[in-house]
């Protein structure tokens, strides 16, 4: 009998320690940025920048994990070997799964003007890892519409089912209604495809999300290479704001990192948890290439606004999805 109660506790502990175990950031080894952290089929997935000069920038990465502890890289997921006009500087990968297929928007050349071949593209694969083939063998955007440089793209759907491309640089960000295939644009009842929604302190990184009805529209602030990176939000009524900044809720910790910024957020499934993801800069590192992807848990107060996000060394505890 003795040896049975032993045997129970020892099993209890075990439990407890493996509920209790913590994932640490960074949560994978290796230079990574502006990481889309989403779920598919039960598994956690993130999809960032490989961090590095641009024309070391040729491919992109996954990573993927049942628990946010364990993680598997799956590599070169897309390279510019499957896309011709893509050069260098692929950047901020954003994913969706629709009808059975996986759509990658990626940014990619860096183009400074509208002379230039590049701007945001698209990739499609049957499986979340990969491999991706280029989709429309030219860029979706490759102009500077309202301003706003092509890159950093965020696919959101609204509460209809309908797509958005929420994107853009150089203190500009547009929103653009995908159509059916991804493909293309659906033109706005006034006639234009590309409406501004540039919040205050807007610089890059755009995310969006509903929670209770309400549209939760995020981005990065400061400059990506310096300590002031961060991350700040809005909330409106619709994906078209207007958006009334609320204030900076993730940013440099002196005593951890600096340079904390280009996030995205995972929602557990049906279920009010939530996650950051985002990158930052180890204390001892300078190289502006030299970031990290981590993870922290979400919180909201009573009344919906997002609370200020800690960042740690320790990460967050270990998730199965039922």
């Amino acid at each position: 009998m003795r040896k049975i109660v032993l045997f129970l506790i020892l099993v209890a502990c075990n439990i407890i320690a493996q509920a209790q175990q913590k994932a640490g950031n960074p949560v994978f080894p290796g230079w990574y940025a502006d990481p889309e952290g989403t779920v598919f089929n039960k598994t956690f997935w993130i999809y960032p920048t490989y961090s590095a000069p641009y024309d070391q920038q040729v491919f992109l990465d996954a990573f993927s994990s049942p628990d946010l502890i364990n993680w598997t890289k799956h590599e070169r997921i897309l390279d510019t070997a499957a896309v011709k006009w893509a050069k260098r500087a692929m950047w901020a990968p954003a994913i969706v799964e629709k009808s059975g297929k996986y759509y990658l928007f990626f940014g990619a050349n860096d183009i400074q003007s509208n002379e230039e071949l590049g701007g945001i593209g698209v990739a499609v694969s049957d499986k979340p890892g990969g491999p991706f083939k280029d989709y429309l063998g030219k860029p979706l955007v490759d102009k500077f519409y309202n301003g706003a440089q092509p890159i950093d793209q965020f696919v959101f759907k609204d509460k209809d089912g309908q797509y958005y491309l929420i994107y853009g640089g150089w203190r500009h960000c547009n929103i653009a209604k995908l159509n059916n295939d991804f493909t293309g644009f659906i033109t706005f009842e006034d006639g234009t495809i590309f409406k501004e929604i540039t919040p205050e302190g807007y610089v890059e990184g755009p995310f969006m999300f509903i929670r209770d009805g309400k549209y939760y529209f995020m981005w990065s602030e400061g400059g990506w290479t310096g300590p002031d990176y961060s991350v700040a939000y809005a909330v409106a009524d619709s994906p078209f704001g207007p958006f009334q900044r609320v204030g900076k809720i993730l940013q440099q910790d002196p005593k951890i990192a600096t340079g904390a910024g280009h996030h995205s957020v995972i929602q557990i499934p049906d279920k009010d948890r939530y996650y950051i993801v985002y990158h930052r800069r180890p204390l001892t590192e300078t190289d502006r290439n030299a970031r990290v992807t981590c993870i922290e848990r979400m919180y909201f107060d009573k009344k919906g606004f997002i609370k200020p996000v800690k960042i740690t060394n320790e990460g967050v505890k270990k998730y199965l999805m039922r």
